[in-house]
């Protein structure tokens, strides 16, 4: 306690850290009160129905990613995931795409091009889900729209792009005021939000006659723990790669030899794979809204969270955005150059292209497994919903909702780690460093 006291006096003296954390507090209060600020036209009390819908299924993870804000028909309803979508199409077409790829290549003023076509693409996809949205309102909760009309529906959809917008907008101040980034640190907070409710659900679901009693709950709450120490051990897992480095000394013709590793993360994609999944998996919730023949037997079979397609899709799609992400993240050429570059070299492989080869092959080997056990742990919530786990909380068993908040919790600590140790104060461990989803120190 005493080490923990100290520690929060040594962030409140360093006074820039000071103020990203009040600057990024400050953002996520504002972003929960918006949380539940209702649509107007849309009756509070009439609500109920949609927020039993979102209670279980596909839903509940919409409604988890929005704060809560999905089942309160507030003005941050769709959250931050229109933009998700928007920034994994923008992605997929800097892959097949000429101009996209040229834009990638142009550095700053090309990265500023990309944004603001997502910023664009967002609008769109904001304005499609805006009407699915408040066609489930129309169709699927009866009361929920107090005057409808014409004027209801423009003005609806105009305030809900514009909510996303603004959560959007919220997302990039706090990368660039505060602490962490900003669209996962948003998405992390929505999650805890929602944590105390399913916590408190579950622990009545227990209590009851036939629940199971307090011993299947510690059971759980073991389980949970047990699942989470795995979790952070995926996002810092690392391979060394030893690479032997030809050092001259100064002032003398005799060369000597230090080992040297290339960290190579097991999962260097972190959970984007798994946040970029998961918003592709929206789009049959949404198609459902529409309440049409055609999409319902489209989407019936992936609306259903414990169904068996909807877990093989989804483990399929974390499985390829991982190679995915992890190709624009690691770069086997631009490595085996600045290696080439210091007179560095691979034991056993020659310079050039067959480092690139064995990289490639060994970035290939690691992300496998890796991606294997992501989409192992994405889908065991559902087994926790089939196990009889009460469906809120089963969604905190692995999945998109404990890897994110594993993830975005070691990203914040380390960058205030970064901070104290930078100003010559102890970190906020004892032994060792915190190791979040970066690159990890060289070891020698």
């Amino acid at each position: 306690m005493k080490k923990f006291i100290q520690t929060l006096k040594n962030i409140y003296k360093i006074e820039d850290l000071r103020n990203k954390l009040i600057a990024t507090l400050g953002f996520i209060l504002i972003y929960r009160f918006g949380a539940h600020v209702v649509l107007p036209g849309v009756d509070p009390l009439g609500l109920t129905d949609l927020q039993d819908q979102a209670s279980g299924g596909i839903v509940a993870m919409i409604n988890m990613f929005s704060g809560g804000a999905f089942a309160n028909a507030s003005v941050f309803a769709l959250g931050i995931m229109p933009y998700i979508s928007a920034s994994i199409v923008v992605q997929l077409l800097g892959m097949a795409v000429p101009y996209f790829q040229r834009l990638q290549k142009e550095g700053e003023s090309g990265r500023k091009k990309i944004n603001q076509i997502t910023r664009y693409l967002t609008v769109v996809i904001t304005i499609f889900q805006a009407m699915a949205y408040l066609t489930n309102l129309k169709y699927q909760i009866p009361g929920a729209i107090a005057q409808e009309g014409g004027v209801f529906w423009t003005s609806s959809i105009a305030i809900m792009v514009a909510g996303t917008m603004f959560v959007m907008w919220l997302g990039e101040k706090i990368t660039d005021k505060g602490i962490g980034n900003g669209v996962s640190l948003l998405i992390m907070i929505g999650i805890i939000a929602r944590l105390p409710q399913s916590l408190t659900a579950e622990f009545v679901t227990r209590l009851s006659p036939g629940g199971g009693g307090l011993m299947s709950f510690l059971v759980e709450l073991v389980i949970l723990f047990l699942i989470f120490i795995a979790s952070i051990a995926l996002v810092q897992a690392v391979r060394r790669v030893p690479v032997q480095y030809a050092k001259r000394i100064v002032g003398n013709k005799q060369y000597g030899g230090v080992r040297q590793y290339i960290p190579l993360k097991v999962n260097a994609a972190g959970v984007m794979p798994i946040i970029f999944a998961q918003a592709l998996m929206f789009i049959p919730a949404s198609l459902v809204s529409f309440n049409t023949d055609t999409t319902t037997s489209i989407a019936a079979a992936f609306a259903n969270n414990t169904g068996f397609w909807y877990n093989f899709v989804l483990g399929l799609f974390v499985v390829a955005f991982t190679y995915f992400y992890t190709a624009i993240m690691v770069n086997p050429t631009q490595m085996a150059d600045e290696m080439k570059k210091n007179g560095g070299f691979i034991p056993g492989v020659k310079p050039g292209r067959k480092t690139v080869e064995f990289l490639d092959g060994v970035m290939s080997k690691i992300i496998l497994p890796g991606s294997i056990f992501l989409a192992v742990i994405t889908i065991f919530p559902s087994f926790a919903m089939l196990a009889g786990i009460n469906n809120q909380f089963a969604l905190f068993f692995g999945g998109t909702t404990l890897l994110i908040m594993v993830g975005v919790v070691l990203d914040t600590l380390q960058q205030i780690e970064s901070h104290l140790l930078m100003r010559h104060y102890d970190g906020l461990m004892k032994t060792g460093r915190i190791k979040g989803r970066g690159t990890a120190p060289v070891s020698v």
